[in-house]
């Protein structure tokens, strides 16, 4: 079923729905965040997505012990869960011009709330949608409040097991959402592809009886594009100016010429899915005249004999079907025939 956000349509019908992430890539810099704004919309993104929290309604100003991030694989090792959260969140008075400056330049504008006090924040801007990120997919207050307020929820799924992923959904429908869309999601950052597994698409489409897409944390579109052949509906790709920049996810977002390889190739990709086909195309029907088929390779008398050498497959495909070439072998032409004419059962 199509799910309407702001006249868009989302839904197996429509061409991919398009969502780019800016996170922290703003860099404490609301110009940068507008120019994201603006490079989002001229690549052909749909929606851009921000994230609303602060560093206290995260977690505590702690920085030592499992409040330190020491993991020596993380983007974000040597900062304390705090710090880290105060360099990335989105000033709360900026969401405002943001959003307005998305709807000047056609690009739907929504956030991930991280606490009841930022849906509360999000109604009031009159958000046309929410998401509900990876870490918080088992917040079920959270759920209950963003379900209440009957409008779409995209869900990313990551580090959910299935029924946990079950109590999420259950929990989301009883409190009044109608309008789910779950997002396969490797939370990882990045994410290798071979640890991506989007043949859970269809599988969670049929589980959950409803749309499915993909938060993409791997490097190039390549992943994201492949999903669209496996019935994703929407995409989620973290989107900066140049990770040169430096932003808190710089390192596995995209930059503008790639997003708009992301749209472009996307919709082909939905394109190219079309239906269960056999037989030639209304495009290829002028293509059939170049298969091989029967002519007549040497001039030739009434009542001489068919043979190799006189009769040949070859292109175009104007004569009999080449699976009679052994059926006419040996027989006679009943009438002159000269080289290049295409063999029809009246010849012989």
């Amino acid at each position: 079923m199509d799910i309407y956000i702001e006249g868009k349509k989302i839904g197996a019908d429509h061409p991919p729905f398009i969502i780019a992430e800016m996170s922290g890539n703003h860099n404490q810099s609301l110009d940068q965040a507008l120019k994201i704004v603006e490079a989002a919309a001229k690549a052909g993104a749909h929606a851009l997505k921000l994230q609303t929290y602060t560093a206290e309604t995260m977690t505590l100003d702690i920085r030592e012990g499992e409040f330190y991030i020491k993991d020596r694989d993380s983007l974000w090792k040597g900062h304390s869960l705090y710090e880290l959260y105060q360099k990335a969140h989105t000033p709360w008075g900026w969401h405002e011009p943001i959003f307005d400056y998305c709807r000047k330049v056609g690009i739907i504008p929504f956030s991930t709330p991280f606490d009841e006090t930022a849906v509360d924040f999000l109604e009031n801007l009159d958000v046309p949608l929410y998401k509900i990120a990876s870490f918080e997919n088992t917040d079920l207050p959270l759920i209950r409040k963003v379900a209440s307020t009957g409008k779409p929820m995209i869900i990313s799924t990551g580090m959910a097991t299935l029924s946990e992923l079950d109590e999420t959904v259950r929990t989301a429908r009883e409190a009044g959402a109608k309008d789910i869309i779950l997002l396969k999601c490797t939370s990882t950052y990045p994410a290798p592809p071979e640890n991506t597994n989007i043949k859970t698409i269809p599988h969670m489409k049929e589980l959950f009886q409803c749309q499915v897409g993909l938060s993409d944390h791997t490097l190039g579109i390549g992943t994201a594009v492949a999903s669209v052949a496996l019935g994703a509906t929407v995409i989620e790709k973290h989107f900066t100016l140049s990770r040169e920049d430096g932003g808190v996810d710089s390192a596995f977002s995209l930059e503008p010429k790639e997003m708009k390889s992301l749209v472009e190739e996307s919709l082909r990709a939905w394109q190219s899915l079309g239906q269960v086909q056999y037989g030639p195309t209304k495009k290829e029907s002028s293509s059939i005249q170049y298969r091989r088929s029967l002519y007549i390779a040497k001039d030739l008398r009434e009542g001489d004999i068919l043979t190799k050498e006189n009769l040949r497959i070859i292109r175009p495909g104007y004569g009999l079907e080449p699976k009679f070439y052994n059926v006419l072998l040996g027989k006679q032409v009943k009438m002159d025939v000269k080289k290049g004419t295409p063999v029809s059962w009246d010849l012989i």
